[in-house]
């Protein structure tokens, strides 16, 4: 389903996660699959937000929402390594796409898009605070602390409010994870695709290394 600016204002108005039970944008398929490298790597509604080159000869993808625990304790235990190891070194691009399970999250995603614009390293600077500050604005008044998080970033008040009522970035995030939930199987957060083949839930450094080496050696 796609999100209506009504559901999500008043979404945004309340406290805790519990309260958005049944808010979810999208109605869950329970299988996967592996999928071709090709219907991952293509971006669809958004641009993609990526670190590391184009012609790299591994892509990682990630799905992730902002709201999701176990997101954030990846993107503090593990994607540093990752990105020490392997983006930083040239030898993998990484990608990360928006799949808000709660209507917070798309707040969230919405506010990270809105503050990079098209500046890749930007917007993982701030998904990276948004993780951190995870507990702040997701259990807390959720506007008025990611208004907190815009002014931080060179937003004014006006900007922000903008863009949490921009209804078409919300329906261009609501596509994409339309297609990533109908195409490609995605579930679940986080889920990775490694040159197309699914990785599930919170991943170790070594499971990741274990899949990358080969095919940087291949």
């Amino acid at each position: 389903m796609i999100i209506t600016r009504r559901a999500f204002t008043t979404a945004l108005s309340l406290t805790g996660l519990a309260a958005l039970a049944g808010l979810s944008p999208l109605r869950l398929i329970s299988d996967a699959f592996a999928q071709t490298a090709a219907e991952v790597a293509k971006p669809q509604s958004l641009p993609d937000m990526g670190l590391g080159p184009q012609d790299a000869k591994v892509t990682i993808v990630e799905y992730a929402s902002m709201t999701c625990p176990h997101c954030a304790n990846f993107n503090e235990t593990v994607f540093p390594k990752i990105k020490s190891t392997y983006i930083d070194s040239g030898k993998v691009r990484y990608v990360f796409r928006e799949f808000p399970l709660d209507i917070k999250a798309a707040a969230g995603s919405m506010l990270a898009r809105c503050i990079a614009k098209d500046d890749a390293p930007k917007y993982f600077a701030v998904i990276d605070l948004l993780f951190r500050q995870q507990n702040d604005w997701v259990m807390k008044n959720t506007t008025e602390t990611l208004t907190r998080i815009g002014k931080q970033a060179g937003l004014s008040q006006q900007e922000v409010e903008d863009c949490l009522k921009d209804q078409t970035l919300l329906d261009k995030i609501a596509a994409d994870q339309k297609y990533a939930n109908d195409v490609l199987k995605v579930n679940s957060t986080p889920t990775f695709f490694i040159n197309g083949e699914m990785l599930k839930g919170e991943t170790s450094f070594e499971e990741f290394s274990k899949h990358i080496d080969p095919l940087l050696k291949s």
